[in-house]
């Protein structure tokens, strides 16, 4: 008796197809990616009570990145494998109707191969922090943005920031609470350009320490107000004290832009 066909879209992992998603959300209602329980909202617990509802049982999904509390998406990416066959198209067309009421999208699926880790494969993270710097109060992007009234020095912001890029100890910007292993990352990029009244800081490495961009932007604004200078920064880091951190900034305006996944050129080990 032959096999049966196996469905051209599909790449088998065993009898399991895996797909990639990326995904975007506002983190404005939930308590961040990771599934914490039941009764915790998650963009995680989301996604896979949707993709249950879907195949008829549950299926876990892996993510690049695990976002904050608050902490929005433009391009977070997921796997799964999936007991059913199905094509991209009608996969991110099912998700999309099963997440609805929820502000989360599956802006695109795709197959790959048994390979593909969305957090262990991917080799840069980038995130994008929202600044507003004006005295009115927020209306269209308020939740997505962190307005400060006090005038801030772009310039001196961005000077302040190239002294953490490279690869240093940032325990300074480690939230106590952070599990990995060890201090020492590698930043890639850390800019600050103002549009008008927005300011944006976008900043980008292999992976991150816990509320490491959060707090790093929470210092950079204060050099931008005058408080601090481009040295403090530079003091601030060689400090490698979380005492020597300055106020860590909302979530608010913190976005996971874009996950990439080209061949591996620095010397990190595998996000914590």
């Amino acid at each position: 008796m032959p096999s049966p066909a196996v469905h051209p879209r599909r790449r088998l992992i065993g009898n399991l197809a895996r797909f990639k998603l990326t995904i975007e959300y506002d983190g404005s209602p939930f308590d961040g990616w990771q599934r914490l329980g039941e009764d915790r909202p998650t963009v995680q617990r989301a996604l896979e009570e949707a993709l249950e509802r879907i195949v008829g049982e549950p299926v876990q999904v892996f993510g690049a990145g695990r976002t904050d509390a608050g902490v929005h998406a433009l391009g977070q990416i997921a796997h799964i494998d999936l007991p059913k066959v199905m094509t991209p198209f009608k996969l991110s067309e099912a998700l999309n109707a099963h997440l609805r009421p929820d502000p989360v999208a599956i802006v695109k699926a795709e197959t790959v191969d048994e390979t593909f880790h969305a957090r262990f494969s991917a080799t840069k993270r980038i995130y994008w922090y929202a600044l507003i710097n004006r005295r009115a109060d927020l209306t269209l992007t308020r939740g997505r943005a962190w307005r400060i009234g006090r005038a801030l020095d772009a310039e001196a912001m961005h000077a302040a920031a190239q002294r953490l890029v490279g690869r240093h100890d940032f325990t300074t910007f480690r939230d106590v609470q952070c599990q990995a292993t060890s201090p020492v990352r590698t930043l890639e990029q850390l800019t600050v350009t103002r549009r008008g009244d927005a300011i944006d800081i976008w900043v980008a490495a292999r992976s991150f320490l816990h509320r490491q961009v959060r707090s790093m932007v929470g210092s950079l604004v204060e050099v931008g107000s005058g408080k601090w200078t481009p040295d403090t920064m530079t003091e601030v880091l060689n400090a490698k004290e979380r005492s020597a951190c300055g106020p860590v900034a909302p979530p608010d305006g913190l976005y996971l832009a874009e996950v990439r996944y080209d061949a591996v050129t620095n010397e990190d080990a595998q996000p914590e």
